[in-house]
């Protein structure tokens, strides 16, 4: 069932004029209808889509998937399960804002034809954004700077790329529609909250003297493709090479989501993209191709992940995967709004408290992009509002790492 308000901490809605959350629908999401639209070649048919869903997203409503959305019908069955035959008809403005932004994108892929059946069934609308930002100069840059991470000490090297996998969210390509976030000076300095150290004891490195331990598995959920999902694949490959896990699991989207969500294509393309890059980044590929081939690393894409509902009522068969994994990390601010729930809560609010439903073990790699935000101690909290930075919440500028066991 959908997330229901809470007197304590009401749930994000997008009704309010200059407020984060209606921005995105009025401006960003047009600006992507927009992207897509002049991107490919569509037919005529197409085209009015597009424009259809542009004039809803202006003054329009919420509306039931199209007859030939769905020829299985089994997204229209779990589209029915996740609300929408309460919120049709009803404003995108006046439903949550998880919910409204979940239910924009499936009709963005409803319009382009992604379903079928036709020649754009499967065509991914954004990856030709996605493919773009692999091969930016600036990639080439990060990549060869993993060449001087070997000189690190070990600590180091697994803290560099944690911090590359935290800070590497500000690739989202829909975030730089509307934002081109901020310098990226004192990245490490901005982190408003950090359990970095509570992660590495779920995920020690072994040694001399060490006690016999049982396999350690890590889920990562990843958010981005591009850019942020090449440190993700980094980091998994490093903490394999260090002995910190033993297998992982990398839970991804089953289609395109949220412009740059990674699915398992880009997963592909990001591999790849490390293999040909030479250097110390093709040894990190090579050793992550190995893996996924002997079976240590795995590849999920539940349908859940595309749901426009908080992990709290995830199914049992998700809920039993993450009960499995030695600690779960969510990547990214859609999946830390899915964990915490996407309400206004005051910033101090237990991370602890509000997770706890969660199934083992879980962390949270974020970088802060929109006003959701918990587990805030209350002089880093009048730090940032005596800041004079209004929009620390959304600007990207500030990251948080938090974990409860």
């Amino acid at each position: 069932m959908p997330d229901t308000p809470s007197p304590s901490a009401p749930v994000i809605l997008g009704d309010e004029p200059g407020s984060f959350p209606h921005g995105v629908l009025a401006e960003r999401h047009p600006a992507i209808v927009r992207q897509v639209r002049d991107a490919f070649p569509l037919d005529p048919g197409r085209r009015r889509a597009l424009d259809a869903l542009l004039a809803s997203c202006a003054d329009g409503v919420v509306e039931p998937l199209p007859a030939d959305a769905d020829p299985t019908g089994r997204d229209r069955d779990l589209w029915a399960a996740w609300g929408l035959d309460g919120y049709a008809g009803r404003s995108w403005y006046d439903v949550p804002w998880l919910w409204a932004e979940s239910h924009f994108y499936r009709r963005l892929l409803d319009a382009v034809g992604y379903f079928g059946p036709g020649p754009w069934q499967g065509v991914d609308p954004f990856r030709p954004a996605k493919l773009a930002e692999l091969d930016a100069p600036e990639t080439d840059e990060e990549l060869a700077a993993l060449d001087g991470l070997a000189e690190l000490p070990a600590d180091e090297r697994t803290k560099a790329l944690l911090h590359g996998s935290l800070w590497g969210n500000r690739a989202d390509l829909g975030f730089r529609l509307s934002d081109r976030g901020a310098d990226a000076a004192d990245q490490v300095d901005a982190l408003v909250a950090d359990d970095s150290d509570t992660l590495w004891s779920l995920l020690p490195a072994p040694g001399p003297g060490t006690s016999p331990r049982g396999p350690v598995t890590l889920c990562l959920v990843a958010d981005n493709a591009g850019r942020e999902l090449v440190p993700d694949l980094l980091l998994v490959s490093h903490l394999l090479a260090e002995g910190r896990v033993d297998r992982a699991v990398l839970h991804v989207k089953p289609y395109p989501y949220y412009v740059s969500d990674a699915t398992p294509t880009d997963v592909l393309d990001a591999l790849r993209r490390l293999v040909a890059a030479g250097g110390a980044a093709a040894a990190y590929g090579d050793r992550l191709w190995a893996a996924l081939t002997d079976g240590r690393v795995t590849v999920r894409a539940h349908p859940f992940s595309c749901a426009p509902l908080p992990y709290a009522d995830m199914p049992d068969d998700l809920r039993g995967d993450f009960a499995a994994a030695t600690v779960t990390v969510l990547k990214g601010d859609l999946n830390y709004r899915r964990l915490v729930g996407d309400r206004r809560w005051p910033a101090t609010t237990s991370f602890a408290d509000v997770t706890a439903y969660f199934p083992g073990p879980v962390a949270a790699l974020r970088t802060l992009k929109s006003d959701v935000i918990t587990g805030l101690d209350a002089g880093t909290e009048a730090a940032l509002e005596a800041s004079g930075e209004r929009r620390w919440r959304t600007s990207g500028t500030h990251a948080l790492i938090q974990v409860r066991c």
